[in-house]
């Protein structure tokens, strides 16, 4: 499967959503109904509102047949899996920010920035460092603040 059908999921999330699929294609006719989405998202711990579901189905369901098949599903199933990394991601950089903001300032300088570089990819020169906090210090005041620092370490 290629990845624009699948969202970007890892395969071992692929075959955990064959298998939710596979158990409620009761009548193994390559697709689910609609209405059993919200049960199979909540076994898989997602909490989401009726609202939010039915714009997602009507997205994700393309053919509007009110039933999915299973690349279909495995679409919808991406937005909830990896909104949920991101969200998990975006909290370890904070806290990771914050243990650099020592000050508690809401930014870190340049420098700081430098020896956490260092730290992550030791073969990185001076002048690597120099480019990439050149890249990421667009206004050149020496400092970061978390959304600068989410966006190069995302990015």
């Amino acid at each position: 499967m290629n990845e624009s059908i699948t969202g970007g999921l890892e395969p071992d999330q692929i075959e955990g959503l064959r298998k939710a699929f596979d158990a409620f294609d009761i009548e193994k006719k390559g697709s689910i109904n609609t209405g059993t989405i919200a049960t199979i998202l909540r076994m898989m711990g997602v909490r989401v509102s009726d609202k939010n579901l039915q714009e997602i189905i009507s997205e994700v369901d393309e053919d509007g047949s009110g039933e999915l098949e299973f690349e279909e599903f495995c679409a919808l199933a991406a937005k909830f899996l990896i909104e949920e990394d991101e969200e998990s991601l975006k909290a370890e950089l904070k806290e990771a920010f914050r243990i650099y903001d020592k000050k508690g300032d809401g930014y870190i300088t340049t420098s700081v920035l430098r020896e956490i570089l260092k730290e992550l990819d030791n073969k990185l020169t001076d002048a690597d460092l120099d480019g990439i906090i050149e890249e990421v210090d667009e206004d050149g005041s020496g400092t970061l603040d978390f959304d600068e620092f989410m966006t190069m370490m995302a990015g």
